[in-house]
């Protein structure tokens, strides 16, 4: 029975193991997530080491091991990481891409082909730079939370179901909600914070690249706090985000 196995996956992060070699957390098409070892990587000489960093989308092949698989070959398929790293707002929200999936991914092996897919496709829209790259982290991080069952509601109470709109907000109650059942502590964000939500959980790209720069702060901080609820803990890359809106994609300050 061989003991080989292939997938393709993005590099969610790397530890220093040893002298020479890392260990490698991967979020893979087939296996879900996959932490192996690189043989020699932060050798100047290694044959792979620059695909293994964060941010590269590769096709990788395991040797499975007792403790931990070892990686044995490696084909970049997406050098991601090369215009990701040359800017602090994209490299920023990468990271809290990349910890995000690492976070909802807690058992190794167990299949998440639909986190993959978003990973990818937010990296991917990150590298390619026709967006605000903070409108990207949004759109990923409600549709992971939509992925691990999460999403806030936006177009109905959390509670009751009413279809909306709805003025109040609450975290801890899961969304929007009606007036019957609003809970002590919500928010009233502006109806157009709301519009951007939905825009951004089901891709209106039109309707989020012409919000203003206080909405998408504003809506920033509602998606950041559902989050980090849910997680029960605070991201540690979520801070470093550069929230800075290109002038030319917003038509208000």
């Amino acid at each position: 029975m061989s003991r080989l196995y292939r997938d393709t996956g993005v590099v969610l992060r790397t530890y220093k193991l040893g002298e020479a070699d890392r260990i490698v957390s991967f979020l893979t098409r087939r296996h879900g997530k996959v932490r192996a070892a690189a043989k020699g990587v932060r050798r100047t000489n290694s044959r792979f080491g620059a695909r293994l960093e964060p941010f590269v989308h590769v096709d990788v092949q395991f040797h499975t091991g007792r403790t931990l698989d070892v990686v044995t070959q490696v084909q970049t398929l997406d050098a991601f990481a090369m215009p990701i790293v040359a800017d602090y707002q994209r490299y920023t929200s990468a990271s809290a891409i990349v910890e995000t999936a690492d976070r909802l991914t807690v058992e190794e092996g167990e299949p998440a082909l639909r986190l993959y897919l978003l990973v990818v496709g937010a990296l991917r829209a990150l590298a390619d730079g026709e967006r605000d790259s903070s409108l990207v982290l949004d759109a990923f991080l409600l549709r992971a939370m939509a992925f691990a069952g999460w999403a806030p509601a936006i177009d109905e109470c959390a509670r009751c179901g009413e279809p909306g709109p709805h003025r109040a907000f609450s975290v801890a109650g899961g969304g929007a909600m009606c007036p019957r059942c609003r809970m002590a502590g919500s928010v009233h964000p502006a109806p157009e914070i709301f519009q951007l939500l939905g825009a951004l959980l089901h891709g209106d790209w039109t309707t989020a690249d012409a919000a203003t720069q206080s909405t998408r702060r504003d809506a920033s901080g509602l998606v950041a706090a559902q989050l980090q609820w849910h997680l029960e803990r605070q991201l540690r890359s979520l801070p470093l985000v550069e929230r800075r809106a290109r002038d030319a994609e917003v038509t208000g300050k």
